[in-house]
């Protein structure tokens, strides 16, 4: 029942199986068919047993009322279809099979969504997921009078779905009807200020409208340098928060008549840090996130004109392994400023992502050896202290930029540099000298 059948009726292979059962007991036969136990999931009166089968998924519900009266307690009428096996016939009381016929997202009745405000992302989802489904008018208008619900479901329960929007192919239908119905900003109630910023100061390239618009072109022009799923999901968080800041960081030059937002990348990533830890992200993903939005203007900055060797170098030693995910989101970014159109600025960009992609392949074939480490300048003599450490990140900036490549070019830079500025900071065993 379920999900399984709206897939079948697709024409599509079930990865998720619903099953309902009326006897308790075939649980048990279930186990030793799969040969494995199921677990309980959920908090009682509603409790569903899963079992997992390599990448098959099973839940099951125990009924203890007609399998009609569970099946009109569904989120969706697509998903309260069931074929019962012993009588070999369809259950369909409220006409599922005829919506999924017609690529139609519909809800039972309005109870659906007061009983579970998740249901709301839970359209949003399928809209994104499901292509060419649209809502009914009924369900986006109770979506829209209702989102405040959404703030009494558990934070995780509202990632999970976001997650799934992010990863979908329609991952820009589904952020339009989360920015419709107003659930976005019950979710991320930051986004509310760049809206209102859009509007007050009249921007013609608005600040929220080109981030939604940049989701058009997530898995369209980013996707081709995305390895997986889990690249798409950081890309879509980074895009939907990577200019928070500027509405904290607005501000006009009379004389030049050019609007600012100095640093707003920073102001950016300290605002979706806080988010991110509200709506319970790993620390994995906030790492991985934080770096994208606090470097999403340095393709930018480089692509001035043709992006120098040394420059790209650059940009791949500080990203690393999100070098291409930042790729992704630049284009995003742009695309979105650029409401699809290409032109030489475009172009001049699309031209660095492919030179700075290459040069990062050719990174990983052949990455750079270290030339010194801590326990060289040790043994020179040095003490420990913040002077190693940014002795060796320069080292390893220099070397980067192809200044620097030999092992003796660093031990002679290493040396002379310490040497003139060794007294410069007092030691950390030393006492600072008592001021005059």
């Amino acid at each position: 029942m379920g999900g399984a059948i709206r897939e079948i009726a697709l024409g599509r292979e079930p990865r998720d199986w619903d099953l309902a059962l009326s006897d308790a007991d075939d649980l048990a036969r279930l186990e030793e068919i799969f040969g494995r136990r199921s677990f309980l999931l959920g908090k009682k009166p509603i409790q569903t047993h899963r079992l997992v089968a390599g990448e098959t998924v099973i839940d099951i519900t125990i009924l203890e009322e007609s399998i009609e009266k569970d099946l009109r307690r569904r989120d969706f009428t697509m998903n309260a279809v069931a074929f019962d096996i012993r009588r070999d016939r369809v259950i369909d009381p409220l006409s599922g099979l005829h919506d999924i016929e017609g690529r139609l997202i519909r809800y039972p009745d309005r109870d659906t969504i007061a009983s579970d405000p998740l249901r709301m992302l839970k359209a949003a989802r399928h809209y994104a997921a499901l292509t060419g489904f649209t809502l009914h008018p009924e369900l986006i208008e109770a979506m829209a009078s209702s989102r405040d619900l959404i703030r009494k479901t558990a934070p995780e329960r509202i990632k999970y779905e976001l997650d799934l929007i992010m990863v979908s192919q329609g991952v820009h239908r589904g952020m339009e009807i989360l920015t419709r119905t107003g659930l976005i900003f019950e979710i991320v109630p930051e986004l509310e200020a760049l809206r209102v910023m859009d509007v007050e100061k009249n921007f013609s390239l608005e600040t929220f409208g080109h981030t939604l618009l940049g989701f058009s072109f997530l898995h369209d022009r980013g996707g081709r340098y995305l390895a997986n799923r889990a690249a798409a999901k950081d890309v879509g968080y980074a895009l939907l928060f990577h200019d928070l800041g500027k509405a904290h960081t607005y501000s006009y030059d009379e004389v030049k008549g050019l609007v600012h937002f100095f640093n707003h990348e920073r102001r950016s990533q300290e605002m979706a840090s806080a988010i991110m830890e509200r709506l319970r992200f790993s620390t994995h993903e906030m790492k991985r996130i934080s770096a994208l939005i606090e470097h999403h203007m340095r393709i930018f900055l480089i692509s001035s004109a043709e992006a120098t060797e040394k420059a790209i170098r650059r940009l791949i030693y500080r990203l690393g392994d999100l070098t291409p995910e930042l790729i992704a989101l630049t284009l995003c970014d742009m695309y979105g400023s650029s409401g699809g159109e290409e032109n030489p600025s475009t172009r001049q960009v699309v031209q660095n992502c492919d030179s700075i992609m290459a040069a990062w392949h050719e990174s990983k074939k052949k990455p750079l050896p270290r030339l010194l480490s801590g326990k060289d300048l040790l043994a020179m003599g040095f003490p420990e202290g913040p002077l190693l450490g940014r002795c060796l990140d320069t080292v390893r900036d220099r070397q980067v930029a192809g200044e620097m490549k030999t092992r003796e070019e660093a031990l002679r830079f290493a040396e002379e540099s310490l040497k003139k500025n060794e007294h410069a900071e007092p030691h950390p065993t030393e006492d600072p000298p008592d001021d005059p």
